[in-house]
């Protein structure tokens, strides 16, 4: 550089490093969005390609369903493959442990078979969950407090369990277990004892000993990259968009599966520490989690940016409700009239679902359908794109 340009060229870098900042700032004020979203382009940072192996291990009665939702609207939106129950099987195997076959296309001996996604009910089976998944699969979960998720489950199993059937009430059950709990009336009961660890594949009524509790935490550290919770859905959702790097509308979501007021009960506080006694291992499962699901969001994201991303999902949910569902919120099946669109009822539950505003358009009716749509007719939807070939699922209670 000739001596007479030296002295200007670091000017030259200043004035031109703060013209750029200035024209991002300016652009973010603009657009109304927080200047720090666009920090990686100053620092030469790239998010990447989204990740699209996916496999969610569903738990029951922990907000699952819709999760459930926004992982098949996900692969339906890039057209991936999902590993879906074969023939009229609703759910891949549960309550037994998972095996490949019941993976719809997956044949004993026949040619190996990858699918992208994998989210239905399912009693976690690693060895055999890997022949049907890449090995770049994205693992995760969700737990919910298991006193709630106990009471969830009473009332939607009440005449499925054979632990729920003839007690009047959950707080009568637990005054009691022993004497409706058999764990010789098979696999039925796992609902009522520690439901979380036995979807983990593990023993639903082992002694919650503290070697074998803590061995098996690991055990789910190991297998999964992210464990989510239930009663912080919205930080959940902002911490997965942020790992699996995804957009905003891939993780926005309406409730589904969601119980009216009526049909859900309290446990007194006694009630709530049984609770905790009965399902000792599903409260050290989720109390472990819930820690480590906090300590991951301050690394990944910090409070301050957690905050504007759980701000930023919800007015954009409050958008499209009010967008696409008719009175802007969820209904009874009395009330919703197109079958596509009525949630399964299940025990004693008042399952809501949703029905749509008229005089969408096109375009917006697929958007806002594929966000209502609960999970057997999306289930069975999938299906038939997948499986052209294939008599499609049959639903029985959409006749009724």
């Amino acid at each position: 550089i000739p001596s007479r340009w030296r002295g200007l060229v670091p000017h030259r870098c200043f004035w031109a490093i703060l013209l750029l900042a200035l024209t991002v700032s300016l652009l973010a004020g603009f657009l109304h969005k927080d200047v720090r979203l666009l920090m990686p382009l100053l620092k030469g940072q790239a998010e990447g390609p989204p990740i699209t192996n996916v496999m969610f291990l569903k738990t029951h009665k922990t907000a699952s369903s819709t999760v459930l939702n926004i992982l098949f609207r996900f692969a339906e939106t890039h057209n991936l493959s999902v590993a879906l129950p074969a023939g009229q099987r609703v759910h891949l195997g549960y309550p037994w442990l998972f095996l490949a076959r019941y993976v719809e296309g997956v044949e004993e001996g026949g040619p190996e078979q990858r699918f992208n996604i994998m989210c239905n009910h399912l009693r976690f089976n690693l060895p055999e969950v890997r022949k049907v998944m890449p090995n770049d699969t994205f693992y995760f979960s969700i737990l919910r407090n298991p006193v709630f998720q106990l009471e969830s489950s009473f009332i939607y199993y009440k005449g499925y369990v054979p632990a729920f059937r003839d007690v009047v009430s959950l707080e009568a059950f637990l005054a009691s277990p022993g004497t409706y709990y058999n764990e010789s009336q098979g696999l039925r009961n796992a609902y009522a004892r520690n439901g979380m660890w036995f979807d983990l594949g593990f023993d639903n009524n082992a002694p919650a000993e503290d070697a074998y509790v803590r061995a098996r935490l690991a055990d789910v550290e190991r297998r999964f990259q992210l464990v989510l919770i239930a009663e912080h859905f919205d930080e959940s959702m902002v911490l997965l968009r942020h790992l699996l790097r995804w957009r905003l509308d891939d993780v926005v979501s309406f409730p589904l599966n969601l119980r009216s007021p009526g049909s859900v009960t309290s446990l007194t506080p006694e009630g709530q520490e049984r609770a905790k006694r009965w399902c000792a291992l599903d409260w050290r499962l989720y109390q472990h989690f819930n820690r480590t699901f906090w300590a991951r969001l301050r690394t990944e994201l910090g409070p301050r940016r957690l905050r504007s991303e759980v701000a930023q999902l919800q007015a954009r949910q409050r958008e499209l409700q009010a967008l696409c569902v008719q009175d802007g919120a969820p209904k009874n099946k009395s009330q919703i009239t197109d079958l596509r669109l009525r949630p399964y009822q299940s025990g004693e539950a008042d399952i809501l679902g949703y029905s749509l505003r008229p005089g969408l358009d096109n375009q917006t009716v697929q958007l806002c359908q594929r966000m209502v749509t609960p999970e057997l007719q999306y289930t069975a939807r999938l299906y038939t794109q997948q499986f052209p070939e294939k008599p499609p699922k049959n639903i029985p209670f959409l006749g009724a």
